[in-house]
C-alpha cells in the first residue's frame, strides 16, 4: 500500500509542494518562495504543523469544520459505508440508502416548504445547478424569457464559470471570461464601507431597492431569480442593516422572482440556527448547501428545493447531474455529522451560550485603536481596520495591504484569522469553548497591536 507520511523535513515537503502542487487563489511563484505551512494533524479547534506548532483555527478550515477536527464517528461512518457500498450513482432509476436517509433528514431540518434535495459535490456545483434549475423552472412555466439571475457585487457563490459569474468578485471576473451572459449585479449592503452619510436603516432600504430598480431596468419577464448569502461570507462577513432583508423579501414576492439563499457558509449552525434563513427570517425557494453539511470531512453540496419549484422540475426530465451527486460515502458522513450537531446540542449551544459569549468578546475588539466596526452573527464575524474610526476611513494604501500585514501577525501568533481587503474575519468551529474563545481574542488583540505597529513603521497610517 502506498503510504502517505509526514516524516520528511518541512523544507523538503515545501519543495515538493512548490514543484508539483498548484494552490487555489494563490500566486504560485510567491508561495514557492515563501514556502507553504504544512499542516499534519488537527484536533478540536487546533491544527498542528510539520514543526509541531499548534495553531488555533478561527476559520474552521474554509468555514466548514463545524463539529471540529478529529471526530472518530465521522471516520467510522465513512469506513463503514466504503465497505458496504463505496459508490453508485443515482442517474438510472436507482437510489441508495445514504442518499434517501440524508434527503429525508434535510427535509426535516429545513424550513417547511423546502423538502427536496438535488446533490452536488460542492457549493460551486450546487450554484451551477441552481442557475440551470431556475431557468428550467420558468421555461416549464411557459415563461422562457425569465433567464436573468441578479446577484450582488462582492458576493461569493463559487469559482466555476457559472458560480463565479453569479458571484460578484471583480478580481475573479477579470480572469476566464466571466461573468457569462444573463447575470446582473447590484450593490452589496455594506454600510461601513459604502453607507456615506445615510443611517444604517436608510442605507439598508436603498440597497434593497436597487433590486427593484434592476428588475424594472431588465423587465420583470426577463428576471428568473435573485441569489444572495444571508450573511456575506468571503466578501468580508458583511451583515446587512435590519431594514434590508424584509424589503428584499417583499420585492421578490411582489415581482414573482425566485429567491436563492446561498447557505454554504451560513448553514448548519453557523448563525445559531440550522440555517441563516431562519436566523434572518428569509423565505427562499432554493437553498444552496455544502461545507458544514459534512463539516468538511467529505466533499458534498446540494440544493434544497421548495415544493413549488420541485413540482415543476419533477414534471420534466432535468438533464443535469454530476458523477458524484449523492455519493454514498459523503451522504453517510453528512448524516452522521447532522446527528452530532443535533444530539450534542451544538447548534443550541451556539445560539444560547458560546455564540453570545463570542459576540461580547469579539465586539470588545472595537476598543482597539485600529478597529472601527465589529460585526458578528452566531460564529461568523469581521472587524474593519481603519486609521480613523470617526470618519469610517479607509487606509490610503491599496485595499488589503494592511489586512495582509495583520493576517501575517495572526499567523505568527498561531491564530488562523483571515483578511478580506482590510477586514479581518473569523468563523471558528462551532465546538469552540469559552476558554478557547478567550485565547482567540487574546491572540487577535496581540496581532492587532503588532500589526498597527508594523503599519505605522511602514508609513501607512494614513486615511485614503
Amino acid at each position: 500500500m502506498q503510504q502517505i507520511t509526514n516524516h520528511l523535513p518541512t523544507a523538503e515537503l515545501q519543495a515538493l509542494d512548490a514543484a508539483h502542487h498548484m494552490h487555489p487563489f494563490s500566486t504560485q511563484s510567491e508561495l514557492a518562495a515563501k514556502g507553504a505551512r504544512v499542516i499534519t494533524g488537527a484536533s478540536g479547534v487546533t491544527l498542528r504543523d510539520s514543526e509541531g506548532v499548534e495553531i488555533l483555527d478561527a476559520m474552521a478550515g474554509l468555514w466548514c469544520v463545524n463539529v471540529g477536527y478529529g471526530r472518530e464517528e465521522l471516520a467510522e461512518a465513512a469506513a463503514r459505508q466504503m465497505r458496504e457500498l463505496p459508490y453508485y450513482n443515482t442517474f438510472f432509476m436507482t437510489t441508495h440508502v445514504p442518499a434517501i436517509a440524508l434527503s429525508a433528514r434535510l427535509a426535516e431540518l429545513a424550513p417547511g416548504h423546502l423538502n427536496h434535495v438535488f446533490y452536488a459535490g460542492s457549493g460551486s456545483e450546487a450554484n451551477d445547478t441552481n442557475l440551470r434549475m431556475v431557468r428550467t423552472y420558468w421555461a416549464e412555466m411557459g415563461k422562457p424569457s425569465k433567464q436573468i439571475v441578479i446577484s450582488r457585487w462582492n458576493a461569493y457563490h463559487g469559482s466555476s464559470v457559472g458560480s463565479g459569474s453569479l458571484g460578484g468578485m471583480k478580481g475573479m471576473h477579470a480572469q476566464g471570461g466571466m461573468p457569462i451572459p444573463g447575470i446582473e449585479h447590484i450593490d452589496q449592503p455594506n454600510w461601513w464601507a459604502e453607507g456615506g452619510d445615510m443611517s444604517p436603516e436608510e442605507f439598508g432600504l436603498e440597497r434593497a431597492r436597487q433590486l427593484e430598480k434592476k428588475i424594472d431596468e431588465l423587465g420583470e419577464d426577463n428576471v428568473a431569480a435573485f441569489i444572495a448569502e444571508p450573511v456575506q461570507g468571503a466578501g468580508g462577513v458583511i451583515v446587512a442593516p435590519d431594514t434590508y432583508w424584509p424589503e428584499v423579501m417583499r420585492i421578490c414576492r411582489e415581482r414573482d422572482i425566485l429567491f436563492i439563499a446561498d447557505e454554504v457558509i451560513c448553514g448548519f449552525g453557523r448563525t445559531g440556527q440550522w440555517f441563516g434563513s431562519q436566523t434572518l427570517d428569509l423565505a427562499p425557494d432554493i437553498m444552496t448547501i455544502a461545507k458544514g453539511l459534512s463539516s468538511g470531512y467529505q466533499p458534498i453540496g446540494g440544493s434544497i428545493v421548495s415544493d413549488k419549484v420541485a413540482e415543476v422540475i419533477g414534471a420534466t426530465e432535468f438533464n443535469h447531474g454530476y458523477t458524484y451527486s449523492g455519493h454514498p460515502v459523503a451522504c453517510a458522513v453528512a448524516l452522521e455529522n447532522l446527528r452530532i450537531l443535533d444530539e450534542e446540542g451544538i447548534v443550541t449551544r451556539v445560539r444560547e451560550d458560546t455564540g453570545p459569549y463570542l459576540k461580547e468578546k469579539f465586539e470588545g475588539l472595537m476598543d482597539h485603536p485600529m478597529v472601527g466596526e465589529a460585526k458578528i452573527v452566531g460564529m461568523m464575524g469581521s472587524i474593519a481596520l481603519t486609521p480613523d474610526k470617526a470618519a469610517r476611513a479607509r487606509f490610503a494604501s491599496d485595499a488589503g495591504t494592511v489586512g495582509y500585514m495583520v493576517r501575517e501577525r495572526c499567523f505568527a501568533n498561531n491564530l488562523i484569522m483571515r483578511h478580506v481587503g482590510d477586514r479581518m474575519i473569523i468563523s471558528p468551529p462551532l465546538v469552540i469553548s469559552k476558554s478557547e474563545i478567550d485565547t482567540l481574542i487574546e491572540r487577535a488583540w496581540q496581532s492587532l497591536d503588532e500589526g498597527m505597529a508594523a503599519v505605522k513603521d511602514a508609513g501607512l497610517w494614513t486615511a485614503g
